[in-house]
């Protein structure tokens, strides 16, 4: 019985220094230094496939970038922020550099990563950097970089109030270093990335035209309309006054016209002055034209009507 205790405890024993040494090794105990420097790189030729969805699927691209690239230093580039853009639209870059600085790269190599289906492209050299590093030595050393590295990178630049995007990962020397330019952001996104904002851009603009113009056709519909009920509205009050006359001098003034719209127009009184008829407006009635008929004409319709 003491024989299995003691075995049990050199076991556990053994079994916390594996794990303590694990946690060790893999940095998940590692201080962790974000500063503002000036970048470890020059100007990097990138070979790389582009892919919009969940960024737990980018380690599929960096395995097959070190197959291509045997020995070469990989580099992941990551646009969205997954907590503020759902997973399948985030969109990312991973690959493996060809070339850094002015060193030529290798044309069969690029042959290569061309037959494969990756494409190339160039990151400039820029002034500053927001950096820091991981160690980068055992499988899940990716899941602790997403739970340690990146709160502190988003806690610097929001306490510092910095323009700093987008995120790139460079897997290096046992390394994973965090690079967030500065400066130039803008040439660190790959094509795919410009074209698909571009597609984006074009079909705001189309329904916003969409819409626009829909209004404008409404509203040419709507103001035609409005044009011509405005005109029948004067062309039958203007009639309506002129046809009334000689009746209405008749004594029969109840009866009012109305116009198309069903506006209520008073009746001017009339004047027989060296036979013309003349109209005078009311005080508080609307201002009408005056109108001017001839005496043998009204008499003439008065006698057709009697």
């Amino acid at each position: 019985m003491p024989d299995c205790f003691c075995l049990c405890a050199v076991l556990l024993g053994l079994l916390i220094l594996t794990l303590a040494g694990c946690i060790f090794y893999s940095g998940l105990l590692a201080d962790i230094t974000v500063k503002t420097c000036c970048p470890t790189f020059n100007k990097l030729t990138f070979a790389y496939k582009f892919k919009e969805g969940a960024y737990k699927d980018s380690g599929e691209l960096l395995k097959e970038a070190r197959c291509i690239g045997l020995g070469l230093p990989c580099l992941g580039v990551f646009y969205e922020d997954p907590k503020k853009i759902s997973a399948p639209l985030c969109r990312y870059a991973v690959g493996c550099i060809l070339s850094e600085g002015e060193n030529k790269v290798d044309e069969e190599l690029l042959k290569q990563c061309k037959s494969s289906g990756f494409s190339v492209f160039s990151f400039p050299q820029v002034t500053h950097v927001i950096s820091t590093s991981f160690r980068h030595t055992a499988l899940f050393s990716t899941y602790f970089r997403v739970r340690r590295v990146y709160p502190q990178l988003e806690r610097y630049i929001k306490e510092r109030r910095l323009c700093a995007h987008p995120f790139l990962e460079l897997y290096r020397d046992g390394q994973i270093q965090f690079i967030v330019p500065l400066a130039r952001q803008g040439d660190f996104y790959v094509p795919e990335v410009r074209q698909a904002e571009r597609r984006l851009s074009e079909q705001e603009e189309f329904h916003s035209d969409t819409d626009i113009s829909g209004a404008d056709s409404n509203s040419e519909y709507s103001s035609g309309s409005g044009v011509l009920l405005s005109d029948s509205r004067e062309t039958s009050s203007v009639a309506s006054s002129v046809h009334s006359v000689p009746v209405r001098d008749q004594g029969s003034g109840d009866n009012k016209g109305g116009s198309s719209g069903g506006a209520q127009f008073k009746e001017p009184k009339w004047e027989w002055s060296g036979g013309v008829q003349k109209g005078r407006r009311q005080h508080g009635e609307p201002k009408e034209e005056s109108v001017e008929v001839s005496t043998e004409k009204l008499w003439g319709v008065v006698g057709e009507e009697e």
